[in-house]
C-alpha cells in the first residue's frame, strides 16, 4: 500500500479557494452595486 503525504493537494486546494473567492467577488460586487442603485431609485420613486 502506498501512502501519499497529507499536504500533497495543498497548492491545488489553495488555488481553488482563491478562484472561488475571486468568482464570488466578480459576481458580488456588481450585484451589491445594483441592489444599492435599486434602493436609491425605489426610495426616489416612493418619496417623490
Amino acid at each position: 500500500m502506498t501512502t501519499s503525504p497529507a499536504n500533497s493537494t495543498a497548492p491545488a486546494e489553495s488555488r481553488r479557494t482563491g478562484l472561488i473567492v475571486f468568482a464570488w467577488l466578480w459576481v458580488g460586487i456588481p450585484l451589491a452595486y445594483g441592489v444599492y442603485e435599486l434602493v436609491l431609485k425605489a426610495a426616489q420613486l416612493f418619496t417623490g
